[in-house]
């Protein structure tokens, strides 16, 4: 015999309504949770001197973070909760993780100028990160306003990861130019690059649910032989590629005379006057 205490009578005799259990989705949620695990196992491993591991940390949270908010979509799962969750956990993993392991490797060594750098990285993955949460509903779904947080993260973690893997250290001098001085002019490009409205094109209309030629599954095989090739050369000049890409778009945009930014038109918040260009 059931109590009685998840119905509810809606006034009339004979006819209940079962409340809804309020609760959390696990299964997109356990991807967010793995994706802020691999930030938290870079910057534990860059405090062990372990640079390629905290490398590879950041991109597994790369992958996990693409992750669950398709799983998401495609279980019916999404929450504000789990959007809630998913900017905390990238925060941590594309914000706070990347300018702590720059830091340590590289960055220690220029003094104030070190630290202000890995600064205005994580304040720039903040801003970006907030930007993106308001502006959700007026951006143009294609395209990212600005150098998404997880990019960025790859191009500083990429470079360190590839100097790493050759054999070259934080406070070295490679073919004349100083590490720790070109890791301070990549930690600031990427940083300011994600607060720009420079447009870089997001994925998101490519459906995982369509059917496609066999020679595009061909060339996969083929992406994927490439990567094991080399990875940390390969996974770094795929993203330093992306980084420039937006740039790219904005000035074909503007010899066209096309409008560069993806703000669609709105007249709700945020305020949009100084955000198109």
């Amino acid at each position: 015999m059931h109590d009685g205490s998840d119905l509810k009578d809606n006034g009339t005799e004979g006819v209940v309504i079962r409340k809804r259990r309020k609760g959390i989705y696990v299964l997109p949620n356990l991807f967010t949770l793995a994706a802020l695990f691999g930030g938290f196992y870079a910057i534990v491993m860059a405090m062990n001197d372990r640079y390629d591991l905290a490398a590879v940390g950041i991109f597994c949270a790369m992958v996990l973070d693409s992750l669950d908010g398709r799983v998401a979509r495609m279980t019916n799962t999404q929450s504000a909760f789990g959007e809630q969750m998913d900017s905390l956990s990238d925060m941590v993993s594309f914000g706070a993780a990347p300018a702590l392991i720059a830091y340590e490797w590289a960055l220690r060594g220029l003094g104030r100028w070190g630290w202000f750098a890995a600064f205005v990285y994580c304040a720039c993955a903040a801003l970006r990160l907030a930007r993106f949460n308001v502006n959700t509903t007026v951006v143009d779904k294609r395209y990212f306003q600005g150098l998404p947080s997880p990019a960025a993260a790859a191009l500083v973690a990429g470079f360190i990861w590839l100097m790493t893997e050759s054999g070259v250290k934080g406070t070295e001098t490679l073919w004349g130019i100083s590490i720790p001085w070109l890791t301070f002019a990549l930690a600031l490009y990427a940083g300011l690059t994600m607060v720009t409205n420079v447009p870089f094109y997001s994925f998101k209309d490519v459906s995982m649910k369509k059917s496609v030629p066999f020679a595009v599954i061909v060339l996969i095989a083929l992406g994927i032989a490439v990567i094991n090739i080399d990875p940390p050369t390969v996974m770094f000049g795929v993203f330093v590629v992306y980084g420039l890409s937006g740039y790219v778009v904005y000035a074909v945009r503007r010899a066209r005379g096309v409008r560069t930014s993806v703000i669609s038109t709105s007249t709700d918040e945020p305020e949009e006057r100084g955000l198109h260009m």
